[in-house]
């Protein structure tokens, strides 16, 4: 038994409001690069379902940058740690660590050589370093800034040139190497976000808060002049993006476009409307070969189209928080993957291509705890919101009228047949009937954490902190308490039968999953051992003898019923994060999901 990773479905940039994204592009203007919590995205430009991740920072991760070379990538985060790495080697081996300073670093450069690497950002006793990349030596000073330095460029022709800009309104040049101080340069009247040499070196511009644009040479640093007068932008500019041939350059705004520019005439060629919501703020571009991206404040990043400004020639979505809960849907043949996370949304993607979408409309306003697909292909969702939702997934769009509120918060709910479902809340068990309330069990005298509905839709297990799982026969529209108690090994977290109902698996915080043969009236068939920690999601295979369990330590195990001795242990499937779901696209297609906001799926050999 062995399993092979075949896709990850990556996630989006962790985007702050008037916050600049620093994206890296691959010298060979294959790839781009950009991170989300203590992860380094790199994705293929071309099919960006093609991704990989690096997760081998402590902290969160802040800016990544290529160097000339390709061979090498360097990333920096929040408390000042620069790690250079491999790029070409799927283990990604570090090949150096250095603490420049302490303090946030929010960008990156390396000269052409990748012999020198340029840091800034917010250290305590100064805003920026540059160094050897070989040895961490210093070869030079970053000064003459009194606030956080935000964008640093090195010219990638010689002489060397080098520039910052900072919160303190100013940019300041330097000659080099070593490099020397040069000059301060105060046209800027807010912030400076970002500063770009042109790949030819001949000049370079500064953009700032005040929707500023100005150009220099960039060998003297004196100024040539401003690109769309007084004000480029009606909003902040966040970042700039020089075309291969120098001779253009886009620029992203918090006033919601992008715009490309003819730098030599100082005109607009083309004005990229984003939209009109806060979350279309455009915080990031890059220009590679002829690809021009840009992120939105959403975190969704757009491919824009020279020849059709208004509309992106493709938009990447996914998700840029915690994914909490997965399920898969077979329709026509088709496998769709559907995926809700802490920010309350769900998106859906397609198993095979990795195309991404959200469900529509006003949806969930808090964390999505637990999907599931009903028999009439309906998405049941629930969430921290107090609510259930029923989505039909032909439309995919929520629905104003099929909400079931709750009167407490909800933990988990299941479905069953003929329009049966359960939610399990604090203190409560809520039977619904065709997304309608129609029974609750209150006042009892343990706390409910988890609760199924058999496939034949008699029997309802309800689980609870007391390491009980309790049985409750459906008549009518009532649960009746059965008397009959089932003991699990601590509080129960999750349950599942198995989908011809002949197994009940029940995973508790004693990091044991009990199988129960319903036959055999719920005689314990076998108990599974492996987790360190706490198992928190369970899926049963299609073929009833295998499921999964993932747990708090990172690890997703494969069981099997009738051979309990041999096993799958997939280590660190998504590493710095536990497994938070699991579901099964077909008999050897397993599919997990984790707060590092990605989805993977796995071949299985069984």
């Amino acid at each position: 038994m062995s399993y092979e990773l075949k896709h990850v479905f990556a996630s989006l940039p962790q985007m702050e409001r008037g916050v600049a994204k620093v994206l890296g592009g691959d010298p060979k203007g294959n790839n781009f690069l950009y991170t989300n919590g203590k992860s380094v995205i790199i994705r293929n430009m071309d099919n960006p379902a093609i991704a990989d991740v690096y997760t081998e920072h402590a902290h969160p991760v802040i800016v990544a940058k290529y160097a000339p070379s390709g061979f090498y990538i360097a990333s920096g985060d929040i408390s000042g740690k620069i790690r250079i790495w491999d790029t070409t080697q799927k283990e990604h081996l570090l090949k150096y660590e250095y603490q420049p300073f302490g303090g946030k670093i929010k960008d990156i450069s390396w000269t052409e050589d990748s012999k020198r690497i340029a840091v800034v950002g917010e250290g305590r006793e100064k805003f920026g370093a540059v160094f050897l990349w070989d040895t961490g030596s210093s070869v030079g000073e970053i000064v003459g800034h009194s606030k956080i330095i935000n964008s640093v460029d090195i010219k990638q022709t010689r002489p060397y040139r080098l520039i910052t800009g900072s919160d303190d309104n100013c940019t300041t040049f330097f000659e080099g190497p070593p490099f020397k101080f040069k000059c301060t340069l105060s046209d800027h009247s807010r912030f400076v976000n970002c500063v770009r040499f042109s790949p030819d070196g001949n000049r370079y511009v500064s953009a700032g808060a005040d929707g500023q644009i100005f150009i220099y040479d960039g060998k003297t640093a004196e100024k040539l002049g401003t690109l769309g007068g007084a004000k480029a932008h009606e909003g902040g500019i966040y970042a700039v993006s020089w075309s291969p041939d120098s001779t253009q350059l886009i620029s992203a705004s918090g006033d919601k476009t992008v715009k490309l520019w003819d730098v030599a005439s100082d005109t607009v060629v083309t004005t990229f409307n984003m939209g009109s919501d806060v979350l279309d703020q455009q915080l990031g571009c890059l220009w590679q070969k002829n690809h021009l991206l840009s992120i939105s404040l959403s975190g969704y990043i757009n491919y824009l189209d020279k020849n059709n400004p208004n509309r992106p020639l493709r938009t990447i979505k996914g998700h840029s928080k915690s994914i909490q809960c997965v399920t898969v849907h077979q329709d026509e043949g088709k496998s769709t993957i559907y995926s809700g996370s802490h920010d309350g949304h769900i998106n859906y993607w397609d198993a095979v291509s990795g195309e991404n979408e959200a469900i529509v409309g006003k949806g969930h306003t808090n964390s999505v705890v637990r999907l599931v697909v009903d028999e009439s292909n309906g998405l049941v969702s629930c969430s921290m919101d107090d609510t259930l939702r029923y989505t039909d997934l032909k439309n995919k769009e929520y629905s104003a009228s099929d909400v079931a509120k709750m009167d407490v918060q909800p933990k988990t709910v299941a479905v069953g047949p003929s329009g049966l479902s359960l939610a399990v809340c604090i203190g409560q068990v809520v039977l619904l009937k065709d997304r309608r309330k129609v029974f609750t069990l209150e006042n009892l005298d343990y706390e409910p954490e988890a609760g199924v509905i058999h496939p034949g839709g008699a029997t309802v297990a309800v689980g609870g902190a007391d390491g009980k799982v309790r049985l409750y026969s459906v008549q009518g529209n009532t649960l009746k308490d059965d008397g009959k108690v089932l003991e699990a090994k601590g509080c129960v977290t999750y349950m599942e039968y198995s989908r011809d109902g002949a197994f009940l698996a029940v995973a508790d915080d004693k990091k044991v999953i009990t199988v129960f043969t319903v036959a055999d009236g719920y005689a314990v068939k076998n108990d599974f051992y492996g987790h360190h920690a706490k198992v928190v999601c369970l899926s049963w295979s299609p073929d009833n003898d295998h499921f999964a369990s993932g747990g708090m330590d990172m690890m997703v195990y494969v069981w099997s019923v009738s051979n309990p001795d041999k096993r799958i242990k997939i280590q660190d499937a998504h590493r710095l994060h536990h497994v938070s779901g699991l579901a099964w696209l077909n008999g050897n297609t397993l599919v997990t999901t984790s707060h590092d906001a990605c989805v993977k799926q796995w071949t299985l050999k069984i």
